[in-house]
Formats: C-alpha cells, structure tokens, sequence
C-alpha cells in the first residue's frame, strides 16, 4: 500500500515533528487543531489544517468522529496517531479499518493483548520472557489480596489493570493495609479508566526502569533499536530519559534486547512499540508493560541510532520489510529532559502567555518543541512544550552538552521545569548513576 497524504491526529511537538517527517519522505501532511490550538505552530507547516472541535479533549482529540471526518474531507490515506489521545483506543482502529484508512500502528487484535496488564503477563510467560511474581489474572476480593500479599510476602503492589501514568497503583508495606489500598486503587481505576479491575505484583525494591524500543513488520521480521534508561520519575512521570542504560553490562544488555526481540515476534507485533522491563538490584529483569504505540521518549533511541523511527513506521504501514538487526547500530549516548510548563519546584502546571522563547543552538543539540514568543500555552492539555535531547560519545559529554543547552534556553512569561534539570545535570547521584525510579520522592 502506497500511502501518499497523512492526517496526524495530535497536537504539540509530536504533530510538528511528525508533519516534518511525513513532508521530507515526499508525502503531504493534513493537521487537526482544537480552537485553543488554533495559533498552534504546526498548522503553519501542515499542507492542510482542520478544526476538529473545541478546547477539551472530549470535542476534538479525543473525538473519534471528528478525525475520521477530517481525514475523510482531506483524502487522508493513513492516520498517525503520535502518542496518548487515540493512539492506544482500539475502537478508533477498528473505525479507521471500517473505513479504509490505515492506521499506522498495529494491529487491534495485539493491541487487545497487550492493553490488559494482567493479560499480557500471561502471554509475555508463555513466550518465555521473564515476569514479576503477582497474581495470576485479576483479583477477585480483598480476601483473595491479603492472602496473595501473605504468601508472596510484602512489600507488594496492587495495580489497575487497565491502568498507566501511576493512577490506581498502591504498595502495601503491611497486611493491616491491604483492605484500604486495595479499595483506594479499585475506586481510583474506576475514576480514571471506567473498569476497576486490579492485580498484585510483589513490589521490586529500588528498582530501574529499562525499556527496549522495538519494530515489526508484516513478513514476520522483527529488530530492536537499543533500550532507554526511565528511572528518573515524578509520581510515575517520567522526566529524564537516556541511552544506553549504563547500569547494564554488557551480558545483560544481550539478554535484555534478545527477550524483547523474542517477545515481539512471538506476539505478531507490527509497527513501533516499548516493552519495559523493571531491574532490580542484582540486575534481574522482569516484563512490567508493553505501550503499544511511539513513546515521548523515542528521541533518545534514534539520537544514538541515526534512524527516524516515524519514517520507519510509516514504511512498515506500507508494507516494507525492517532492515536486518546488522544494520542498526546504536553509538554514543543521548539524554532527553522533559521540558514542561510547570513550576521546577512544586510541578504545578503554569499555562499562560510565553513572552520570550530562545532555543539551544550547537553541534547534536535537538529541541523538538511548538512553543514560540508568543504563543500561549493552553491549560486544557498536557504541560510538556518541549524535549530537549542531545548526543555526545559518552554519558560524561553527553551531561555537559545537556547542561550548556539548558543554559541557552530561555522561557519568560511561564515558568518551566528548567532548572530543575539544571540541578539534575549537577547532581553527584545523578552524574554516578546512584539512584531508582523512587529517588526523586526522597529529595
């Protein structure tokens, strides 16, 4: 399938940065835009752009008719999801499939797998790759709870099974909590997600959080792109990504990639997807989730990779075979810091009028960002305005190259998250690598 105009259905960076790369492979790139982004600096460089509703998601990004309309008015061969809104809703899939249009991810079926955690426990154990011991499916009681906890011994977790971004998830230190914390994730996971079900896993002390970002194709092929450093994280937001993860040697790394390789095929993954592992303090490995889509974090994988991970997705929707593993190589190390619009202390969003914006400038310096003099930061989305990643041969370089771009990037009439990675980039356990996804609530 030759696929010639695109709709992206999303906003932000990943829209600019996915028009970008839809428009330099020679295709045309169709934007869609809520009324608070209609000063939004991707519609500048779309060949087209369509309203698709009003400011809160539910009206326009979130709105399934309103993108298959747009696509439909706009010729749209394929549709780019990006990531969070649509992009893991397995009904738009099956709407894009109604009507024709490609949906460039995978497929509904492995979606439907992979989106329950309890399930895809369960698939990820008979594809050999290793888990974290828990309850095998969904809890049915508190009683079954506490004498799950009771045997695997605490401290546990108890997770929302359609859960993500830290919601309905609590770790139980001792039996007396079990009852509260389990009703406490039960009624959050139906707040967030509209189905209460939850699971147990034991809770893996000071742990990392290490994914491998992988591809697959239709004629069965399938290849990773190197494996990301998570672990610092705010609330299970992440804030700083990296590449490698230098906590691994070089056995681990081989074992690790190798799983996710396996785990992809066994599963008849097509298109991008991460699965992340949690390793604990002897260096096990152990299968948490699989995000079925692009991760905010992708940047880092192609800075030591020299790939375009979008260009390979879109070339896997068109049915092109993966290049061979030999042919990727990752060199080097890129880091990532999350710039959003939150104040660098307290993280509490600061949407408003940006009055001066200057971006970093210099040799492997990368700011994929919409923000600009001017433009007002809306409060109905996510707080991120920018990533900026670098590269340098290795991690000491890449650490300074990452602290002279944050240095030259200057936000005025908002604040940022700035200078805490400033600080990040200055902090001893930081720069030696000393610390898991739980140091950030310890400071």
């Amino acid at each position: 399938m030759k696929i010639e105009k695109i709709l992206v259905a999303n906003r932000g960076e990943i829209a600019l940065r996915a028009i970008r790369t839809i428009q330099e492979m020679g295709k045309q790139a169709i934007a869609v835009y809520s009324t608070a982004d209609k000063d939004a600096l991707y519609l500048k460089y779309a060949d087209a752009s369509i309203c698709i509703g009003g400011p809160k998601s539910a009206q326009s990004y979130l709105s399934i008719p309103s993108i298959i309309t747009a696509a439909e008015i706009s010729e749209c061969d394929a549709i780019f999801p990006g990531y969070g809104f649509l992009s893991e809703n397995q009904s738009f899939v099956e709407i894009c499939e109604h009507h024709k249009i490609k949906f460039i991810g995978p497929s509904v079926d492995v979606m439907m797998m992979m989106s329950d955690k309890s399930k895809a426990k369960e698939v990820m154990k008979k594809a050999g790759v290793p888990v974290i011991p828990g309850s095998e499916g969904a809890l049915k009681s508190v009683e079954e709870a506490r004498a799950l906890a009771n045997a695997m011994g605490y401290p546990v977790i108890i997770k929302a099974a359609a859960g993500g971004g830290g919601r309905g998830m609590r770790v139980v230190h001792k039996e007396e909590d079990v009852e509260k914390l389990f009703l406490g994730a039960e009624s959050e996971a139906v707040s967030a997600f509209g189905d209460g079900t939850l699971y147990m896993e034991k809770y893996i002390l000071k742990p990392r959080h290490i994914e491998v970002q992988v591809m697959g194709d239709s004629h069965g092929n399938a290849i990773h792109i190197g494996e990301r450093d998570c672990s610092l994280q705010r609330r299970h937001q992440k804030l700083i990504e990296e590449s490698p993860a230098i906590l691994l040697d070089d056995e681990t790394r081989a074992k690790l990639l190798a799983t996710a390789v396996k785990a992809t095929k066994a599963i008849g993954y097509e298109n991008a997807g991460t699965f992340e592992f949690l390793v604990d303090a002897d260096k096990n490995f152990y299968f948490m989730e699989m995000n079925t889509r692009l991760q905010v974090e992708h940047c880092v994988s192609e800075m030591v990779s020299g790939l375009d991970i979008i260009e390979l997705m879109i070339r896997v929707a068109e049915g092109e075979a993966l290049p061979p593993q030999e042919a990727i190589t990752c060199k080097g190390h890129s880091i990532e810091c999350r710039i959003t619009a939150e104040d660098p202390v307290r993280f509490i969003p600061s949407p408003g009028k940006i009055t001066t914006f200057i971006a970093p400038g210099g040799r492997n310096v990368r700011l994929d960002s919409h923000a600009y003099s001017g433009y007002v930061v809306p409060s109905h989305y996510d707080s991120m305005i920018g990533k900026l990643v670098v590269w340098a041969e290795d991690r000491p370089r890449a650490i300074a190259k990452m602290k002279q771009a944050l240095k030259e990037l200057h936000v005025e009439g908002i604040k940022t998250v700035r200078d805490f990675h400033l600080a990040m980039m200055d902090n001893p356990d930081f720069i030696s690598n000393n610390y898991d996804t739980n140091y950030l609530s310890t400071l």
